[in-house]
């Protein structure tokens, strides 16, 4: 199965070179020379909005780690189609760079090592948020491969539950020398005012950065957060906890007010790495 891109064009450009040129620009460090080493980690945390308002933070991100061939890329399901807990386990996602093959082996090794998991096209049919990842990961990553699940559900310990499975096959990989990356695709709170929205990314990055999954579950749900991809950052920060990680840097954090001016109705934006 060949899954043909649904938002080539309007998230991010349809003609390969311009998309290049885009990812390129995002990804460039200021000056070569005092460009830091990149970090090896094992997990981030990248926001998935069109790239004119998201694409200098997930550049951010993505230009500061070494990124292996293999991903697990994690992500909301925003429309109300398929399974709550969806994988694809064969096939490719299909962008203007070619086809990102999905790695048949390791998305296999995760759906057994989670039942939780279904496999299920129609949940990913639509779906962005791992999509406008794939480019970056395309451009920058030597014979990419990865495992796309998208996330439904509003429970935490299914998502717990599903961490600590990819944590359990992300340890197995590593005892034979492979190294994965967890990649958890969001954006933050959601059309309200620029202050309003940075005062609650506040809450839920200080819970992504001290490695809490369920202190984010609460926050989000208290304070009213409207994170789109909570669910896939409670999983990886759930993974990352059981791989050993002991701490999160935020990278870059913006708003889509930044751009476009409009800071009444603005979408927040963070960018973190787990070393």
């Amino acid at each position: 199965m060949i899954r043909p891109p649904a938002v080539a064009g309007k998230f991010y450009p349809s003609d390969p070179q311009e998309l290049a040129r885009q990812i390129d620009r995002f990804t460039a460090p200021a000056a070569e020379a005092l460009a830091p080493p990149k970090i090896v980690a094992r997990a981030c945390l990248v926001p998935h909005a069109g790239y004119m308002y998201s694409g200098h933070v997930a550049g951010a991100i993505f230009a500061s780690i070494e990124i292996p061939s293999r991903c697990i890329l994690l992500g909301p399901r925003h429309y109300p189609r398929g399974e709550s807990m969806a994988i694809l386990t064969e096939g490719s996602f299909a962008t203007p760079f070619g086809e990102a093959p999905v790695d048949a082996a390791l998305a296999r090794e995760i759906a057994d090592a989670c039942p939780r998991l279904r496999e299920d096209a129609l949940a990913h049919e639509r779906e962005h948020s791992l999509e406008v990842e794939i480019p970056f990961l395309q451009r920058l990553a030597e014979n990419f491969a990865f495992v796309p699940i998208v996330l439904g559900t509003d429970r935490c310990p299914p998502l717990e539950s599903l961490g600590r499975a990819i944590a359990g096959v992300v340890a197995a990989r590593a005892q034979r020398g492979e190294r994965i990356l967890i990649i958890a695709s969001s954006d933050m709170n959601h059309y309200e005012s620029d202050a309003v929205t940075r005062a609650k990314d506040a809450l839920a990055i200080a819970r992504i950065l001290a490695l809490d999954p369920e202190g984010l579950y609460h926050v989000v749900r208290h304070d009213q957060i409207s994170m789109c991809g909570y669910a896939a950052t409670v999983a990886m920060l759930a993974a990352v906890r059981e791989l050993g990680a002991a701490e999160a840097r935020l990278v870059r954090y913006a708003t889509s007010g930044d751009i476009s001016g409009d800071h009444d109705h603005v979408v927040g934006y963070a960018g973190i790495v787990i070393p």
